[in-house]
């Protein structure tokens, strides 16, 4: 009974963040605002999107819905390191806000899991998109996000490709590796760590599906620095609207203790 109690606590402390997660969601009915937890869409990108671009989105979505209802499995250790797929390996600066204070995460990519989501994620590694990257949303025993590009161009060539989703085939467990959404099909560069000891399994019935496992250096993850806490408007840390319009510029001027992504890179 108590640990139901504890349980119940801690959804019901995060339900602000968590219930606008997808379009579906009893506040994103009443507010009727595109804006979402993990991707934050820039005013009016919603309305701008055409008709037909909707219809595509919402087909793709309904042919995978059956998929997404089945309950996901739990992650098996084992099963990630006998697994075919790559692995990223990520520097990372100023951890816990000290200039000079580095370490490095490993990422095992799961194609099995989320065949979409691996391949944008490498076609990101690839392009070095990842490097200098700001982690701007570091919530304690939740997650931790990245995933703005720090120069505007190039973040504004990926925010308008967008990837179809891929159902929910592991849980959201801690160290798993996901991509943020602001609706269905919507992924596009933004990412999370699943950073809770016991997980963060109501995610995924909401579809944010795994792509990949932290094999090396989660003790890194939970240096990233916390301080900033939320962002706006909810928080005091940094607006997602203006890290997409203005970059590393107003983050290094605003926010300067966060940790980075120095360099990503495959090493197998």
């Amino acid at each position: 009974m108590k640990t139901s109690i504890l349980n119940f606590t801690f959804l019901l402390s995060l339900f602000v963040s968590v219930s606008s997660f997808s379009y579906n969601s009893p506040i994103g009915q009443q507010s009727r605002t595109p804006t979402q937890l993990f991707a934050k869409e820039p005013a009016g990108s919603v309305q701008r999107r055409s008709v037909l671009g909707n219809l595509k989105r919402f087909a793709v979505g309904a042919a995978t819905l059956a998929a997404f209802r089945q309950k996901p499995a739990p992650v098996n250790a084992e099963e990630i390191l006998a697994s075919p797929g790559r692995i990223v390996q990520m520097e990372i600066a100023n951890l816990e806000g000290v200039e000079g204070n580095t370490g490095i995460v490993k990422i095992k990519l799961q194609p099995e899991w989320a065949p979409r989501g691996v391949k944008r994620f490498e076609e990101l590694t690839e392009s070095s998109f990842f490097e200098q990257c700001r982690i701007f949303r570091v919530l304690p025993g939740f997650v931790s996000q990245f995933g703005i590009n720090g120069d505007p161009n190039v973040q504004s060539k990926w925010r308008s490709s967008s990837i179809p989703d891929d159902p929910v085939k592991v849980s959201n467990t801690r160290g798993t590796v996901v991509f943020a959404t602001a609706g269905p099909n919507t992924r596009t560069s933004q990412i999370f760590f699943n950073t809770r000891d016991q997980g963060n399994g109501f995610l995924d019935k909401q579809g944010f599906s795994p792509f990949g496992q932290v094999i090396e250096g989660m003790e890194v993850v939970d240096m990233f620095y916390a301080g900033y806490g939320e962002g706006a408007p909810s928080g005091k840390g940094p607006n997602q609207g203006l890290i997409q319009a203005k970059g590393n510029t107003y983050l290094e001027a605003s926010y300067p203790k966060l940790s980075y992504i120095k360099s990503a890179k495959f090493i197998e």
